[in-house]
């Protein structure tokens, strides 16, 4: 059995192990990718990716191509909920389009993402990051290599591979491993991680077809109906995408066409394909087994997983600059301990929300089914999250996380306001691909703190702005900025000790100074 050696090894090349391979790459640090399998991805349920998933593929080059991939830009995205398919609506609510929200962002003063958001197939998804790994160098992808086990030894984890073409068994050594391989996680199984459901899974499959006959009362994104039964239109060319929930009847998946004629009405459908899923909202107990960690539908598993797309991005870009840290051995121990508790706490609440949003839909059916008017079911929905939430979570702060410091008048953890400067570039892409200290101070303050991170290896950029309006409407004029563009200390002037500031931020100590 041959042996090979990495800094990084990631499991699955989904969405989550993509982006974690290209976010390592972004910092230096090569990895292996292992993708059981060697087919192109073929997801066809469409994914959203917010706008502050999107300045997160913006800060790897990403943005655009993956935007070549979605909708219509110009076209809102409308949810109808319906009794039936062919019944008018009880309530339409319409997200403005990516073009439409794209002029409203510019004017908003840094509080809404700079990139709009995008609607896309999660095979269109997957393929674009599929390529851009290919043509990493620091990537290596192999392609029809399934992950079968693992060991943790001191320091390492030690996974056991197995190439269906060659029909060999081979073991890698990494100094890392990270599960990025799905809500059914052989990593997880591996590592012993229980799964804390939120609700008792029930059973749905997503069905795509053709139908040249099926017309709802109202042209939408999406049509939800009081059975549960999504029903999303994918192009202009009759392709449907429909999530139906399954019953004791529907035990028998070999018939989809019957299923959707008991669902949708009887009419012609060509199957495209037919996926068995669990409606669930779990979380994984622990993010992290030794060197071994959990990333995006392994670590939680919430359906359907196209409205979770951010969460997973959000895992791989903070493990990646993390490991990168650790790899590079500028990062402390407690960096990387800052993993889940960062991450598996917004998983937490993401958890709440996606359960807000099943409970109504329940209600919606339960209501529906008993006679409620359509004033009352509308009444009902419009106390419920947005079906659409275009810009993602651009107020997501880790103010209690270990590795931030609060030292100022305005908090730390918080995302950097995303400010377009008089000359009119914006703020995000002036940012270093490590940690960045922006000075607004006029002075040689900035300097002297670089000049002593330097010194440690901690790897820096220096961005002094001499923008008038952005010193005076932020009270912070040194803000030290992390790679995922939250803010990790502010203050209006130089610490009173900044080898202790660095410290925390880094991960070498555990925080115990905090001024609110």
């Amino acid at each position: 059995m041959s042996v090979t050696q990495t800094p990084v090894l990631v499991v699955g090349a989904g969405l989550a192990g993509c982006v974690l391979a290209l976010e390592l790459a972004h910092h230096g640090v090569p990895s292996i990718v292992v993708e059981r399998s060697a087919r192109p991805p073929r997801h066809s349920e469409p994914s959203l990716v917010t706008g502050r998933g999107m300045e997160l593929l913006r800060r790897l080059g990403l943005a655009e191509a993956i935007r070549s991939e979605g909708a219509d830009p110009d076209a809102p995205a409308t949810v109808v909920w319906s009794r039936a398919i062919g019944e008018e609506p009880v309530l339409v609510s319409s997200t403005p389009s990516a073009n439409e929200l794209r002029r409203q962002y510019a004017n908003a003063g840094g509080s809404a993402p700079i990139e709009p958001y995008v609607l896309l197939t999660g095979a269109g998804l997957t393929t674009r990051l599929r390529t851009a790994v290919r043509a990493n160098r620091l990537i290596e992808l192999r392609e029809g290599w399934t992950f079968t086990d693992l060991r943790l030894d001191a320091g390492r984890t030690v996974a056991t591979v197995f190439d269906g073409a060659a029909r060999v068994r081979h073991e890698i050594e990494a100094d890392h491993l990270a599960g990025c391989d799905g809500a059914q996680s052989t990593v997880r199984r591996c590592l012993g991680v229980p799964l804390r459901d939120a609700i008792t899974p029930a059973r749905h499959c997503t069905v795509s077809f053709r139908s040249e006959t099926l017309r709802p009362a109202y042209p939408a994104l999406s049509t939800i109906t009081t059975d549960g039964t999504a029903l999303i239109r994918r192009d202009a060319h009759d392709l449907w995408i429909g999530h139906v929930p399954l019953d004791q009847d529907d035990a028998d998946l070999t018939n989809p066409a019957a299923l959707l004629s008991k669902r949708l009405g009887p009419r012609p459908y060509e199957i495209v394909g037919v996926t068995p899923w669990q409606e669930a909202l779990g979380v994984a107990g622990t993010y992290r087994r030794g060197t071994a960690y959990l990333v995006g539908e392994s670590a939680h598993r919430f359906h359907p997983p196209s409205a979770t797309v951010d969460t997973c991005l959000a895992d791989a870009v903070d493990l990646g600059w993390k490991l990168a840290a650790a790899v590079q051995r500028w990062g402390g121990p407690h960096l990387l301990g800052s993993y889940e508790g960062e991450r598996r706490r917004q998983a937490m609440l993401e958890r709440e929300t996606l359960s807000r949003r099943l409970e109504v839909r329940l209600r919606f059916g339960r209501l529906a089914a008993a006679g409620a008017s359509p004033d009352s079911l509308a009444t009902l929905l419009r106390r419920q999250p947005p079906d659409v939430d275009p810009a993602g979570a651009t107020t997501s702060h880790h103010a209690t996380s270990p590795v931030v410091w609060h030292d100022g008048p305005e908090p730390a953890g918080t995302r950097l306001p995303a400010v377009r400067l008089r000359d009119g570039r914006h703020l995000f892409d002036l940012l270093g691909p490590q940690f960045t200290l922006i000075d607004l101070t006029r002075g040689p303050d900035g300097r002297s703190l670089l000049a002593a991170a330097v010194a440690r290896g901690i790897p820096m950029a220096h961005l002094p702005v001499d923008d008038p309006g952005l010193r005076s409407a932020w009270r912070s004029h040194l803000v030290l900025v992390r790679p995922d563009q939250h803010i990790a200390w502010r203050a209006a002037g130089p610490p009173s000790d900044w080898d202790a500031v660095l410290d925390v931020v880094t991960g070498h100590r555990e925080r115990d100074h905090v001024t609110t």
